[in-house]
Order: structure tokens, then C-alpha cells, then sequence
């Protein structure tokens, strides 16, 4: 399974990148995990780009739905602070290695966003002089080093440059000696080893030709293959494709076709890009199935181990407490033979006979079969122990203690152990019931992984540009941001059938309500006005409320009286004004299930209120920025189920401020 892009395959993504996104303007930056950036791209009348980097590995634009973190890394931030709103004017590939650079026109003058895709990667920022100002990741190396403030320093080449080999060079070939010819070719040229191996097959040359018995005529071949090859990128011909095993497991993706895969299925694409998206997309997904494979496996081993201990512990417990119950049994038994026998020990002892004559009278006694002597084995008299032995049963009592005291001794080791099976006996069940609930937790766990589609992002509708929502009772209602937009709305999207709403302020959107030739009614009509009043200067002036009056489009004229101007996104509005008086300043802020998506919505406090019942309410304030959306999502995180949460917080901090009027404000309903 293909892990990197080849250098070919950067060549090919160079050449896309400079039709699509020169020009684009970076709207935001992510840092999704520390080695992958996404750059939100946009160029005017075309929708919004998503450029994905992940460092050693690929860049490609892509149509799925990422997950962005809540708080942006400090590398991610640095990235924003030089390039949010500047302007790509170029993408190079560095010779024909792994390294991508895109020219970025800054405020600051022409800075440098170097993407290294080999080894472990890096992503680099440098300025105009190429001096490094912050990098993914900083490391001293034998040839060269990543340092801020230093002067960023290519890599040193991983071959020559097969756009710009001659024949003679190729000659070179047969200096590697008795080395194999794929492996020559791949330390001669910045090829990659499936590029080596595509163009001698090619060249009918078996790949394990030693370099020293190459022809004339073979090395006449791998020429002429190579430029039929590098062909395909002058002449722009590429046929993308994704590559597709038998198993209708996904292998690889190329740019052109290789006869290496001529017995392979594959799913052509209009660009490589959108090939490299898919490609990586759903491997992606696949490797989520090998990581939760592991997690589980894992958690089964621990659980098992945990079982086997259990079970080699009842087992255990299960013969101690057989082999004291009848040891006690045995002692009570025997009991009186036993008491003569301890009796016998300490009489002698007290007439003053040594231990070794004790166990030698003891030990002849039970050569000549006398009871109780027959049951001695030996004595410890160091610790008062007598070791007895009777029906294969050996076992030791202490002569300092009733015979009684001995088997009671037995039987609470019984018991003892007896409490203990109980409690092991408790524990296996439990890790048992673990067992069977994790076996059941990871088949449901692998289905939803495995038939979890990645999600494309939605193209946007074209009100989308704008401020907008839809009416309680389904009216699309559509507001300007900023003079440019309002002059788009009213000029492009505003028909003679619908209705103009303008705060009666200086410094205040038009808002539009999309009637498609209904009447509309007076729910949409408030909440359009309520509407125009929030998103006006009247909430940054603090006023709790404010006039609103409504006009039908013909009414509106960007025509001015003799000898005036109109600046961008002013309008002349003439004939009668229709006014809603002290519409009060509210806007609100919620989150609803939207496609299967977790999506922000906002607008008119009571519009929002009947759609989600996870929503704030905001009135005209001074607390702003950060510090308000925080308060905004922790309100919202509260109120959301607690599958909600997590997606809550990743959402960009941007789709929340967007409904935020002038960025101001304070929550009053909570």
C-alpha cells in the first residue's frame, strides 16, 4: 500500500496546484495533528478550497470534511500571524525532489512556505531572505540545519534530475558495477523505486541486470523510456487513477498509467488531487480499523492473562482447601494416637533424653510397626515441629500445642482459602463478563469504523457568501456583511418579488427576504427585521433597540440624485417607507444536527430558539473575541448531549463569531 507521493507524483500536484490556487487567498490555517495542515483557500466567484499537508507524506487539495482541534498549536498560530489573508503567487517543486515551496505575497514582502515530503517531513516558513521564521519542526543534521533565524538550506539532492539527463549520463549506469539495475537507477535519478522499476520494464531490461553487463542498446532503451515518461508531464497527458488490488483493496495512485499495474483495476479521475483524496481519505479510514484492531487486541490479551490468573487461582485454592480439610480430618481421627505420640516426645525430653535419642527410639519403634510410632517422619526441634505421615498424607503439627489447637490450625487455613476461591471465583466471573462485553463492544465498534463513510464538505449555496437563514416558517432570509456584499446581494440576488429590509441607522446591512412570489408572512417579516436591527451599527452603539423599515426592490436604486456619489454598498431608496418601530437587538447562537453534520446556526434570537434547543441568546455588550466565544461554546457544551461534546469543541472558532454582530456582545439568556 502506497504510504508517500513519489517525486513524480509531486511534479504532477505542482503542475495542478498552480491551475487551481495561484492567485488564492489563505482565509485560515489548521494544524490537525502536529505533522498535517489544512489551508483554507479562496479565489473570488469560485467556492472555497481545502488544501491538505501532511509532512513526509502528501499535499493535495481535498473535498472531505476535516476535523479541526479547538485550540490551534503554537506552529499553527505562528503560520496565521505571517499568512492568514496573503496571496499565493507560486508553487515550485524544488529539481525533482520531494520538496514543495509555495511563494506567498505578505504584507511583509514574498515569504517562503517550504513543505519537505521525504524521511520524517517538515513544513518551514521562511521570509523574503530565506532567514527560517518558524518551522514544524527544528533539528540540527550532518549536511544542514532547521533553526529559526537561519538561512533555510535545500536538502542535499537524492539524485539527478531526470528532466535534465542526457544519454551520455545514462552511460553512468555502468559505473555501479555489479550493482542491481533498479536499485542503480534509483540512487542515480530523483526517480523512486516504482518510477525504476516502470521504466526498465518498459525497456524490456530484467530489473536484476548487474550495471556492468548493461548494452548499448538496453541503456538506448531506459533513455528513450525515461523521456517517453517525462513525456506525460510536458505534454500535460496524465490519466490519474486510483490502482485497486483483486481483494478491491486500494494499492496505489499514479498520475499516468504504468504498465506495473496493467493487470490491476482502476478508478480513473479528472486530477490527481482528487485521486490523492480519495486515495488517502480511505486508507485513512482503513488504518482507524488496524489501530482499533490493536486497541482491542490489547485490551483482550490484559483480560485474558487477568482470567488465566484467576483460574490457576481457584484451582489453587481448591486444593489447599481440600488438602487441609483433610489433614484436620485426619489429625481428629487419629487424635488419641496422636496426643500419645506428642506425649511420648515431651516425657523423654523432660527425663532429660537428647533429641537424638528421642526420633532414634522413635525411628526403631517404627521399624518394628509400632502405633503410634508409625506415623513419625521427623522432628524439627528447633522449632518444636513434628512431621507426620499417614495414608500418603505428609504434613507437620507443632508439639508446643494441643493436638486440637493443630487441627483448628488446618481448618482455618481451609476456610481461609475457602474465602479466597469465593472472591476469585467472583473476580473470574466479572473478567469473564468483561471478556464477552469487549468482544461485543469491538464487533459493534469495527462495523461502525469500517462502514463509516468519510464525509464530503457540502458545495455552498450561493447565500452562503452572505449572512443568512430561514425563517421559522421557511423563508430564506439573506443579509449583507460588509459593503461589497451588500452591493453583491442587491445587484445579483435581490428579484422584484421579495422584500428589502434596512436598520434605520447609517452603517447597516440589507437584508432580503427570498419570497420565491409567496406572500410573506409576519413571522418571517419580524424576524427579518430583528435581523437587519442586530446586524447594524445600533448594537455596536449599545442601543437595546432600534427602527427597521422594509421596501419592496423597486424602491431601491443605485442611480444618485444630479451631481452625487454613491459609495459601495450605498443605494438611493425611494417612495414610502415601511417601519417596524423598537425592534429589539437580539441575535442567537446554537448548534443543530444538519446532513448528519454538526452545523452552527444563528440569527434572530426567537428564530433560533425554534430550531435547536441547544442555543444562547445575545443582547448588545462590551465582552468580545475569545473570551466571549469560549463563554458561548461552554454554554453550548452544557446544554448538548453528551455525544454532541466533543464535536462542540471542534468546531472553528470563526463559525461561531460569524454570527457574533461587530465581534460584541453578552450572553443573556443562557
Amino acid at each position: 500500500m502506497k504510504a508517500e507521493m513519489t517525486s513524480f507524483d509531486i511534479a504532477v500536484v505542482v503542475y495542478e496546484l498552480n491551475q487551481t490556487i495561484r492567485n488564492a487567498r489563505i482565509e485560515n490555517i489548521y494544524q490537525i495533528n502536529p505533522a498535517t495542515l489544512v489551508l483554507r483557500l479562496h479565489k473570488p466567484n469560485q467556492p472555497a478550497m481545502q488544501l491538505l499537508v501532511e509532512a513526509g507524506k502528501r499535499i493535495h487539495l481535498t473535498v472531505y470534511v476535516l476535523e479541526k482541534p479547538f485550540k490551534p498549536p503554537a506552529f499553527c498560530m505562528a503560520l496565521r500571524k505571517y499568512l492568514r489573508n496573503s496571496r499565493i503567487i507560486e508553487v515550485q517543486q524544488h529539481e525533482f525532489e520531494r520538496t514543495i515551496t509555495f511563494k506567498i505575497s505578505t504584507c511583509e514582502g514574498i515569504f517562503q512556505l517550504i513543505f519537505e515530503l521525504f524521511g520524517e517531513g517538515n513544513i518551514i516558513l521562511t521570509n523574503q531572505q530565506s532567514i527560517i521564521i518558524a518551522a514544524q519542526t527544528y533539528r540540527k543534521m550532518r549536511d544542514r540545519s532547521i533553526l529559526r533565524n537561519e538561512t533555510y538550506q535545500q536538502a542535499p539532492p537524492s539524485g539527478k534530475n531526470p528532466f535534465h539527463t542526457s544519454r551520455a549520463q545514462v552511460d553512468e549506469l555502468k559505473n555501479f558495477g555489479h550493482l542491481e539495475i533498479v536499485r542503480a537507477i534509483t540512487k542515480f535519478l530523483s526517480f523512486g523505486g516504482l518510477y525504476a522499476e516502470e521504466l526498465l520494464l518498459r525497456a524490456n531490461v530484467d530489473k536484476n541486470t548487474p550495471c556492468q553487463s548493461l548494452t548499448d542498446k538496453q541503456l538506448d532503451g531506459i533513455f528513450t523510456e525515461l523521456g517517453n515518461i517525462l513525456s506525460c508531464y510536458t505534454e500535460g497527458t496524465f490519466d490519474p487513477a486510483v490502482i485497486i488490488d483483486s481483494k478491491d483493496e486500494l494499492i496505489d495512485v499514479t498520475p499516468i498509467s504504468l504498465k506495473k499495474y496493467e493487470d490491476f483495476k482502476r478508478k480513473s479521475h479528472k486530477t490527481l488531487n482528487e485521486a490523492l483524496d480519495e486515495y488517502y481519505t480511505k486508507t485513512a479510514s482503513l488504518g482507524k480499523v488496524g489501530v482499533a484492531q490493536k486497541q482491542y487486541e490489547r485490551q483482550l490479551a490484559k483480560q485474558q492473562r487477568m482470567r488465566q490468573d484467576q483460574q490457576t487461582t481457584i484451582k489453587e485454592s481448591k486444593k489447599i482447601i481440600e488438602q487441609n480439610r483433610r489433614i484436620g480430618d485426619l489429625i481428629y481421627s487419629h487424635l488419641g494416637e496422636f496426643q500419645y505420640l506428642v506425649q511420648q516426645i515431651l516425657d523423654k525430653k523432660q527425663r532429660d533424653k537428647s533429641w537424638e535419642q528421642i526420633v532414634g527410639g522413635l525411628k526403631e519403634e517404627k521399624q518394628a510397626n509400632q502405633t503410634p510410632a508409625i506415623y513419625f517422619d521427623s522432628l524439627d526441634s528447633k522449632h518444636m515441629i513434628l512431621n507426620l505421615s499417614i495414608q500418603d498424607n505428609a504434613f507437620p503439627i507443632r508439639i508446643d500445642r494441643s493436638i486440637q489447637a493443630n487441627a483448628a490450625e488446618y481448618y482455618e487455613k481451609m476456610k481461609k482459602a475457602q474465602r479466597k476461591l469465593e472472591g476469585s471465583e467472583k473476580a473470574l466471573k466479572e473478567t469473564q463478563n468483561r471478556i464477552q462485553e469487549l468482544q461485543k463492544l469491538w464487533t459493534q465498534k469495527i462495523e461502525d469504523v469500517r462502514e463509516e463513510e468519510p464525509q464530503r464538505r457540502a458545495e455552498k449555496a450561493w447565500y452562503e457568501k452572505f449572512r443568512w437563514f430561514y425563517s421559522s416558517d421557511g423563508f430564506l432570509i439573506v443579509g449583507g456583511k460588509d459593503a461589497t456584499t451588500n452591493e453583491i446581494l442587491m445587484k445579483k440576488h435581490t428579484e422584484l418579488q421579495d422584500i428589502v429590509f434596512h436598520a434605520d441607522i447609517v452603517g447597516a446591512p440589507f437584508v432580503v427576504i427570498k419570497t420565491q412570489g409567496k406572500v410573506a408572512s409576519e413571522q418571517a417579516i419580524q424576524e427579518a427585521a430583528q435581523f437587519a436591527a442586530s446586524y447594524s451599527r445600533a448594537w455596536r452603539e449599545m442601543f437595546s433597540a432600534t427602527d427597521v423599515y422594509w421596501v419592496h426592490p423597486s424602491q431601491v436604486s443605485k442611480t444618485p440624485p444630479h451631481g452625487q456619489f454613491l459609495e459601495k454598498g450605498a443605494f438611493i431608496i425611494q417612495g414610502a417607507k415601511n417601519y417596524l418601530r423598537s425592534v429589539p437587538l437580539r441575535a442567537g447562537i446554537g448548534v443543530q444536527m444538519r446532513n448528519e453534520h454538526l452545523a452552527v446556526v444563528g440569527g434572530p434570537a426567537k428564530m433560533v430558539s425554534k430550531q435547536t434547543n441547544i442555543y444562547v441568546e445575545l443582547a448588545p455588550g462590551r465582552q468580545s473575541g475569545k473570551n466571549l466565544v469560549k463563554q458561548i461554546r461552554g454554554l453550548l457544551v452544557e446544554k448538548a448531549p453528551r455525544n454532541w461534546r466533543e464535536k462542540i469543541l471542534a468546531i472553528p472558532n470563526e463559525e461561531f463569531t460569524g454570527f457574533i454582530p461587530f465581534g460584541i456582545g453578552e450572553v443573556t439568556l443562557k
